[in-house]
């Protein structure tokens, strides 16, 4: 009997220290999303073809001109290969609205900044402005057309 009483309390005195601590840190709980989280509906090939004409030319497409170039898009089978196309024969032309290599590299953090406004209508996070500087400066064969061309033909830029 005495054995029993041992044990019955040796139980009563574990099972109270034998509880889960639970702790309560005071941390409000965010959503995080990324900069492109409210671009959810693809551009049209007008929408498209409009858009980076005017980023890169800095002026508007004329009707005969967007025609032409909506045919283009349309007779491919691959949209993303035509729109890829098409922003390399408008970043050759040399009519086109692009800083020199020279003005990039002088400042080359304005010049992301300005890029991100002009393609994606934001401004950049640190992280990607970062980025965007580190590689400028660690590739010294990028040009703005490269840059440019990488914006215009990124998914970001084919939602608004």
């Amino acid at each position: 009997m005495r054995l029993y009483t041992i044990i019955l309390f040796s139980f009563l005195f574990v099972l109270p220290a034998c509880k889960e601590k639970t702790y309560y840190y005071e941390v409000n709980e965010i959503e995080v999303e990324p900069n492109n989280s409210g671009k959810t509906k693809q551009k049209s090939v007008e929408q498209f073809i409009n858009i980076a004409y005017a980023n890169l030319n800095q002026q508007a497409l004329s009707p005969d001109q967007l025609v032409d170039i909506t045919n283009v898009i349309t007779s491919i089978g691959d949209k993303q290969i035509a729109f890829e196309t098409v922003i390399a024969k408008m970043i050759t032309n040399p009519d086109i609205s692009i800083p020199t290599e020279s003005e990039m590299r002088t400042d080359i953090g304005l010049f992301v900044t300005e890029t991100y406004k002009r393609f994606y209508v934001r401004l950049p996070t640190e992280a990607e402005k970062t980025f965007w500087i580190n590689y400028i400066e660690s590739h010294p064969t990028v040009t703005p057309e490269m840059v440019y061309f990488s914006f215009a033909t990124s998914d970001e830029y084919y939602f608004y």
